[in-house]
């Protein structure tokens, strides 16, 4: 499969950015990180008043066989019902997309039921669900592939609505421990270090998701170690699959990626691996109570805006980090300079006032 080539990020916009941050009517460094958010936002869009106004928020669906294994606290009908209460409006990430005025973007890559047609739904089931990884290979290579391309094809039809900023969400009942599975593969993490309760599973449920990662990275090791790709096949799942095509599609058209929890950071390593430089076009949103997430935003040289202790998915951690991201454009954009307000630097030279750059 031949990947898109990911542009090299804006270094005349970031140093432009970085230059005007300088000059804002503040001490330097008092917005925090804030202000290398809005610095990296102009490496990644090339421009310094990045537009972020339409978002979309790609939550993919799918099942995943280890669920048979007891690795989660619901069964596996719940995927196509969330699939349906997704479209229906009643989800958090609904809730919390219209209050950050985003668009959520559902899509089937591989739910285990018949789906009522819908015209909000984007039927591109690859199958009904994978295998079970414990006992080998979660999909073939072809399917892992047609996955990721699916993912790169919602991507390219939202632009031709004006797409923005992308923002990544989930849902599939097992998907946490075929997430877990999968940064164990990329890092070389111990189950240990990496699997946590999911769902919220009790201890014996977490025990065997630990025995189902280990026999599966076991199982699997040869299609492992062949490369990113492979890995994804042996032990992920198709809504993951769809998330990296989502995340390689987005930067190669200069588009930030929001990156959301344990799921879509799997995505992220996976994406990484294939194109390191995809990783200058993402930003962590937050970190979840999952236990391998700090590490997995660790593999990715990412820090997280936010902690809530958030386990959901859906792309809500995303959703809520995106007023922090747009805030740092808009403070950069509208903010005035001390040349611009009249007022004494540090060194204390006064200036003309001026109108700020976007002031009404």
């Amino acid at each position: 499969m031949k990947f898109p080539e990911i542009p090299p990020l804006d270094v005349a916009a970031r140093q432009a950015a970085a230059s005007r941050q300088d000059r804002l009517t503040k001490p330097a460094g008092s917005l925090g990180r804030l202000e290398s958010l809005a610095t990296d936002l102009a490496g990644m869009t090339g421009r310094i008043d990045s537009p972020l106004v339409d978002a979309v928020v790609f939550t993919l669906a799918a099942d995943h066989g280890v669920a048979a294994e007891g690795v989660s606290a619901y069964p596996r009908e719940v995927t196509p019902q969330m699939v349906l209460n997704f479209l229906h409006g009643g989800a958090a990430i609904n809730v919390l997309a219209r209050h950050a005025e985003a668009r959520v973007v559902v899509a089937d890559f591989g739910v285990d039921a018949d789906l009522p047609h819908d015209a909000s739904l984007r039927a591109v089931k690859i199958r009904r669900g994978t295998a079970s990884i414990t006992k080998g290979p979660a999909m073939s290579l072809d399917e892992a592939e047609r996955a990721i391309e699916a993912g790169q094809r919602l991507v390219r039809e939202e632009i031709t609505s004006g797409l923005d900023i992308v923002l990544l969400g989930d849902m599939g009942i097992g998907n946490t421990t075929a997430s877990a599975a999968l940064i164990c593969a990329l890092t070389g993490l111990a189950p240990s270090e990496v699997v946590g309760r999911g769902t919220g599973v009790d201890d014996a449920g977490l025990e065997r998701k630990l025995q189902a990662v280990s026999t599966a990275l076991h199982v699997n090791a040869e299609l492992i170690a062949r490369g990113p790709v492979d890995a994804l096949a042996a032990v992920g799942g198709l809504e993951i699959a769809g998330l990296v095509g989502v995340i390689l599609e987005a930067a190669r058209h200069r588009k930030p990626v929001i990156i959301d929890g344990f799921i879509s950071s799997a995505a992220a390593l996976v994406a990484a691996k294939i194109a390191p430089s995809v990783a200058g076009y993402m930003i962590a949103s937050h970190r979840s109570q999952e236990r391998g997430h700090a590490a997995a935003l660790q593999a990715l040289g990412l820090r997280p805006l936010i902690d809530l202790d958030l386990r959901l998915g859906e792309g809500t951690g995303a959703v809520l980090a995106l007023p922090l991201v747009r805030a740092s454009v808009q403070l950069l954009k509208e903010m005035a300079t001390f040349d611009e307000a009249g007022v004494s630097d540090r060194e204390g030279t006064d200036a003309t006032p001026r109108p700020a750059v976007g002031a009404q």
